[in-house]
C-alpha cells in the first residue's frame, strides 16, 4: 500500500523545506531527487544539494493543501494558482541568492517574495 508520491513519513518532518519562490514543501531529498514541481524548468534543483539548500527553507510557517489550484481562491489569495496540486507553505523565511534571482529574470518570471512583506504589492 503506497501513501502517494507526496507522502512524508512522520520521522521525516523535520526535513522538510519550501521553496522560497513557489512556496511548495516536500522533503530535502525529493527536492535533489525530484527538483521543485513548479521552479524546476527556471531553477534546475535536481540533483544540486546545495542550490537546493541555497534556494529552500526550512523556516516556514502553514500548510495550504491545495487539490485544484486553478479553481481555488485559497491559490488565488496565496499567488498559487497555476500550480500544481500539492503542499505549500503560507509564509516562507530566507533570502533567494541573486544567482536565482537572475535565473528567474533570465526567464521573465519577476520574484516576489513569500515571507509576507511583499502583501500589499499586487
Amino acid at each position: 500500500m503506497s501513501g502517494g508520491s507526496n507522502f512524508v513519513a512522520p520521522g521525516q518532518y523535520r526535513h522538510l523545506r519550501a521553496c522560497m519562490v513557489c512556496s511548495v514543501v516536500q522533503t530535502q531529498q525529493k527536492f535533489i531527487k525530484d527538483g521543485c514541481p513548479n521552479c524546476e524548468d527556471y531553477l534546475n534543483f535536481r540533483g544540486q544539494p546545495d542550490f537546493v539548500d541555497d534556494c529552500t527553507s526550512p523556516v516556514f510557517e502553514g500548510l495550504i493543501t491545495l487539490r485544484d489550484p486553478k479553481n481555488s481562491w485559497v491559490a488565488k489569495w496565496q499567488r498559487l494558482d497555476g500550480y500544481r496540486k500539492g503542499v505549500y507553505a503560507v509564509k516562507v523565511s530566507g533570502n533567494l541568492p541573486v544567482e536565482a534571482s537572475e535565473m528567474l529574470a533570465a526567464h521573465n518570471i519577476e520574484y516576489r517574495p513569500r515571507d509576507g512583506s511583499d502583501i500589499n504589492q499586487d
